[in-house]
């Protein structure tokens, strides 16, 4: 079948439950979207899995982070160790944890890359990316082993028999590389700019200043793929291969705040049909996020004013698509229930 057809089939599924037609919202459009990503009617999610792209990134050499940048591999350990925030929620709704080391400007010992109910990836291009300010994120050779890093990581998802995947992010930083891609690739720097971590209005302005010029001094950009190299990160291209690596395989992804969410514009922009299989978890804090949620067409899943990052609002969004499908899957249709089905299009009993 066509994804027309994949998409009646499921809109005849769901109207065919012991409830009113449309009820449940906008569960019955998570539902038909993942029957559309699946092939399958009605889908399924038996297994899903938060993956979390950690690096270091250059830029906080210019003072535009609130936090010293060892904190990256400092919470990389966290999330080992489970004691963080994505830990806590991926415990509660049974989503498998996995943190990524695309660019950690520290090495791991081979006991906490040996794995465990918590995985490490070590995906290492290099000790952290080079400071976009004063010379390019990346040579060509290094966004290329990440994007074909990520890629391997999206094979990974597959093996592991994911239906649905989290994205999350890690790194100190990572909100001012973010807003460097974006503003190359035209978005205002008034509208992408933020705080990140919680910096004061004197350390804002000074990291505006240095956003915007760094990106006036590396290009101009003949290409997509040239923003990526130039003002880019390990993790933030890694993620990029990673969403375009989960083309036809029958996986949803769904994405979790600002960093996330430039990735995805980046792979958006090298293959406008990711979109296919984009779930946005949730509207983040950071005032960039809704404008790259609206530039992508998605539509946030909640709206719970969080900030953290590590895939926490993925993962909830996420949840929530789950709900969807088990949903469609588990209520009974008015003939297995013996309820009278309504020949009208009324919307309530």
């Amino acid at each position: 079948m066509d994804m027309q057809q994949i998409e009646r089939a499921m809109i005849a599924h769901l109207d065919n439950l012991t409830k009113p037609k449309g009820s449940l919202g906008k569960l019955e459009t998570y539902a038909v979207r993942m029957a559309k990503i699946q092939g399958t009617i009605p889908p399924r999610i038996d297994k899903k899995g938060v993956y979390i792209f950690a690096g270091d990134h250059g830029i906080t050499q210019e003072g535009v982070s609130l936090y010293p940048p060892e904190v990256t591999y400092q919470m990389v350990k966290n999330f080992l160790n489970g004691g963080a925030g994505i830990n806590a929620l991926a415990r509660a709704m049974l989503w498998d944890v996995t943190a990524v080391d695309a660019g950690v400007a520290q090495e791991f010992s081979p006991q906490e890359a040996a794995g465990g109910a918590n995985r490490l990836i070590v995906a290492k291009v290099g000790l952290g990316n080079k400071n976009f300010y004063t010379q390019d994120a990346m040579s060509p050779e290094e966004l290329r082993r990440s994007l074909e890093g990520g890629k391997k990581i999206a094979e990974d998802a597959q093996s592991r028999g994911y239906e649905m995947v989290a994205l999350g992010d890690m790194g100190i930083g990572n909100t001012s590389t973010a807003a460097a891609l974006l503003i190359a690739e035209g978005f205002p720097a008034e509208q992408i700019i933020d705080r990140g971590t919680g910096i004061d209005s004197a350390t804002l302005d000074h990291k505006r200043r240095v956003i915007t010029e760094g990106v006036r001094r590396r290009g101009p950009f003949k290409t997509d793929l040239e923003i990526l190299q130039k003002l880019g990160s390990f993790d933030i291209a890694m993620m990029t291969g990673f969403i375009l690596g989960l083309e036809d395989k029958g996986i949803a992804l769904v994405l979790d705040g600002f960093p996330v969410s430039a990735a995805a514009y980046l792979a958006y922009k090298l293959n406008p049909s990711v979109k296919d299989w984009l779930f946005a978890g949730h509207r983040s804090h950071v005032v960039g996020h809704g404008p790259v949620l609206a530039a992508l067409g998605l539509d946030p899943i909640v709206d719970l004013d969080m900030r953290l990052g590590e895939g926490t609002g993925a993962v909830i969004g996420g949840y929530i698509v789950e709900l969807a499908v088990r949903t469609a899957r588990e209520m009974a249709s008015f003939s297995k229930a013996g309820v009278s089905k309504s020949e009208t299009d009324e919307t309530s009993f």
